[in-house]
């Protein structure tokens, strides 16, 4: 599935990983350049505020267009 950052990018979710130290629960994700990235899922999922307006900090693409 694609996901847009707020800011723009385009990430394709790759799969749920556990981080090893802590067990915290992560998210593997791919920019379209190819880079590789992971992050927190709690911080993946996470509704933020910008410019006084809430949003998801990713939100889900529609795949059907």
């Amino acid at each position: 599935m694609r996901y847009q950052h707020y800011k723009g990018g385009i990430y394709e979710y790759l799969y749920d990983a556990t981080l090893e130290s802590d067990l915290t629960p992560m998210v593997v994700y791919r920019a379209a350049n190819g880079t590789v990235w992971i992050r927190p899922k709690e911080v993946f999922h996470e509704i933020i505020e910008v410019d006084g307006k809430r949003m998801p900090r990713f939100a889900p693409m529609d795949e059907a267009g």
